[in-house]
Order: C-alpha cells, then sequence, then structure tokens
C-alpha cells in the first residue's frame, strides 16, 4: 500500500492556511478513468510524485507553491501535460480529458 492520500477531492480536515493543493478529475468523454497514473514534475522536469486515480476519476498532491505540470498517463491514451501553478491557501484544479 502507498502513501498517497485519498484520492478524491474532499477537502475535509485539511488546513488550506498550510497546504497548497494540486487536485482534479481524468475522464474520457463522461466517463471517469480509474487507474490512471497522474505525475507531478517540478518547473524543471524531474519527476516529484505519482499517484494512481481513483474509482470516480479524482487525484490530489499537496505541492510546494510554485509552477508545476501534471502529467496523466491513462490506457490507451497519450500522455497528457498540464501546467499548473500551486498557492498555499488554494486549490488548483486540473481536469484532464484522455
Amino acid at each position: 500500500m502507498c502513501g498517497a492520500p485519498n484520492q478524491d477531492l474532499d477537502l475535509t480536515g485539511v488546513d488550506l492556511s498550510k497546504e497548497a493543493v494540486i487536485a482534479g478529475f481524468v475522464t474520457r468523454g463522461e466517463d471517469p478513468v480509474a487507474g490512471a497514473y497522474v505525475r507531478l514534475l517540478d518547473s524543471t522536469g524531474e519527476f516529484t510524485a505519482e499517484v494512481p486515480t481513483s474509482a470516480t476519476g479524482q487525484f490530489r498532491f499537496y505541492a510546494a507553491p510554485g509552477t508545476w505540470t501534471v502529467r496523466t498517463l491513462a490506457p490507451k491514451a497519450q500522455p497528457v501535460d498540464r501546467s499548473v501553478v500551486a498557492a498555499v491557501g488554494e486549490v488548483a484544479r486540473v481536469d484532464v480529458s484522455v
């Protein structure tokens, strides 16, 4: 079992005044993509973290403030990169369609 947090967008109990959160959904058409891998790359393109999407296609990272790349790897789809800026006190939402 990995140490990744539960992959949903419910942030109950998370003190956003101390956290920068990057979260979103991976979908194909109207359907969520479960079991896709979402990677977090820093501003130099270095791998930082990876989480699988939940059964509802959701993912979440806790990140340092700054510019990040979210890379989505899903079965039968090309990798998709999205740039995002994380800030303490905010949830940077990144939804990806594959």
